[in-house]
């Protein structure tokens, strides 16, 4: 019974993985490999604060003296995993670490702004430079090309448009323009985010990609015509949600732009 479960044993990964990395500490410790990896973990009372915090925030009531001596061993644990992860450079060329470091630059970005709440003032600009977003049935009008279901490929073929290029539209079983139509009226053929967003579309240009419930279009707003607009006192969070929104890409862009100045890019295509 021993031998088969040793057996098992030897085919699990974890313990191929396990047995790798404990080989290489060891040739890394015979062969005079320098392991700069600190192996001292202090757990101090700002630490144990933070778990039991963390604990009641989702749960709503303080952890139980056992429950925060299992959470402390479990921080232990994730803290040895990650300097060995990390000592075993683990971390280089992989994907899905590489999206969630940039998932969470992209946080530090825009974190500030989130708390932030405008000034009178500034939301009363926003809300008169916005007006059209508000409006109970506004009615456009205005042309679609269908680009297809690629949104790199459809923001490739707007920057044409506004180029003067020509584009190959596909063929689409929807009007490729309309005048005068109200918003229920579009939602109706397009979708209603397809709707919802030609109230943020500048006039006179070719704007997007705007998905639809078929794929990803090109859109020219040619006019467009406002209907009722509640007031600002009605409508208060809703147009500071969207200064809020309209604020983070904007903050976002700028840090990625400070980031982006102070390297050297080099491209060489095929």
């Amino acid at each position: 019974m021993m031998r088969d479960w040793m057996k098992q044993a030897l085919r699990e990964p974890l313990v191929h993985f396990l047995g790798a990395g404990s080989a290489l500490f060891l040739l890394m410790g015979q062969f005079g490999g320098e392991d700069s990896l600190d192996r001292s973990i202090t757990i101090n009372e700002a630490d144990v604060a933070r778990l039991a915090s963390q604990w009641e925030q989702t749960w709503r009531s303080p952890p139980t003296p056992q429950t925060l001596d299992n959470l402390i061993r479990d921080h232990i644990k994730e803290e040895i995993y990650f300097r060995e992860a990390m000592r075993m450079g683990l971390d280089v060329d992989d994907p899905v670490i590489r999206r969630r470091l940039r998932a969470k630059m992209e946080f530090l970005a825009i974190a500030q702004i989130q708390n932030m709440e405008p000034s009178e003032t500034t939301l009363q600009s926003f809300y008169a430079a916005n007006k059209i977003r508000y409006a109970e049935k506004p009615a456009f009008s205005f042309e679609q090309q269908f680009l297809g279901e690629d949104e790199d490929s459809a923001k490739a073929s707007v920057l044409a448009l506004n180029a003067g290029k020509t584009v190959q539209a596909r063929p689409l079983s929807v009007s490729a323009s309309m005048d005068k139509a109200a918003s229920d009226i579009i939602a109706r053929e397009f979708g209603d985010s397809f709707a919802d967003s030609l109230r943020t579309l500048p006039k006179g240009r070719w704007s997007g990609p705007v998905q639809s419930g078929f794929g990803w279009h090109a859109v020219r707003i040619r006019d467009v015509v406002a209907s009722a607009t509640p007031p600002l006192s009605d409508i208060r969070q809703r147009v500071s949600n969207d200064w809020r929104a309209d604020t983070q890409a904007t903050r976002e862009a700028a840090a990625y732009q400070a980031l982006l100045d102070g390297y050297d890019i080099r491209i060489a295509k095929p």
